[in-house]
């Protein structure tokens, strides 16, 4: 009679545990971010950027309404001590090599909150360290604010793209044509005034890559990493 009494008693714990069990099941893995993911930097589709900075011309021509905006990539490695360092090309740095709290405070919202970061990590990473290492081989290069290949200067996704390659040597994403207009089939006025200031026509169709586009590459797949 002792033992049935104990079993009843345990029967609520076999099931508590059982339902708590269930429920870490259901939960999303949480992971920690790694060499070679690479970071989306995103704004909602309503925010509102200033129209005459280079985000919001990015925004408009490659973002899609009612959706997140995503207008810059960065480059993640952590190095032995756990510490998280950020290699990306802006305007106000060009290509540079960062800590992550630095890329924080660079990307702050001008109502002083954070943008959306999403994290993505190559479905196959064997190459991330290699990846790396190249990427840091163009600190140092200027912001290519004329949007070209082969010009001595890089742009976010531009960098990403010459340092990310295959095993055999080919990059890993592919270029396609660029649009800098916006959903109206217009020319936002940063990037008229943009390419009238440095005497060269807007590059509309010339191949290239967006961090919009490159988000979306099957070969990636998102990590659960919170950040910051």
């Amino acid at each position: 009679m002792n033992y049935l009494r104990g079993m009843k008693r345990m029967i609520p714990l076999f099931v508590l545990c059982a339902c708590l069990a269930a429920a870490c099941a259901r939960q999303p893995k949480q992971e920690v971010l790694q060499t070679g993911d690479l970071i989306f930097v995103g704004i909602p589709a309503d925010y509102s950027l200033d129209s005459t900075s280079m985000d919001s011309a990015i925004a408009e021509a490659t973002g899609a309404k009612d959706s997140l905006n995503l207008i810059h990539v960065a480059i993640a490695e952590v190095d032995a001590a756990g510490q998280a360092w950020i290699i990306d090309a802006t305007i106000k740095y060009g290509v540079d090599r960062h800590p992550l709290d630095t890329f924080l405070t660079q990307f702050t919202l001008k109502d002083g909150s954070l943008p959306v970061f999403e994290v993505m990590r190559l479905k196959d990473d064997s190459q991330a360290a290699k990846d790396v290492a190249r990427a840091k081989q163009y600190v140092g290069m200027p912001y290519d604010v004329a949007f070209l290949p082969d010009n001595d200067a890089l742009y976010c996704t531009e960098l990403v793209q010459l340092s990310y390659l295959t095993e055999s040597g080919e990059q890993v994403f592919a270029s396609a044509p660029m649009n800098f207009k916006n959903a109206e089939g217009e020319f936002p006025l940063y990037w008229t005034q943009l390419f009238e200031l440095i005497h060269q026509p807007i590059p509309q169709g010339i191949p290239g890559t967006n961090p919009q586009a490159m988000s979306r590459d099957p070969q990636l797949r998102s990590v659960s990493v919170t950040i910051p």
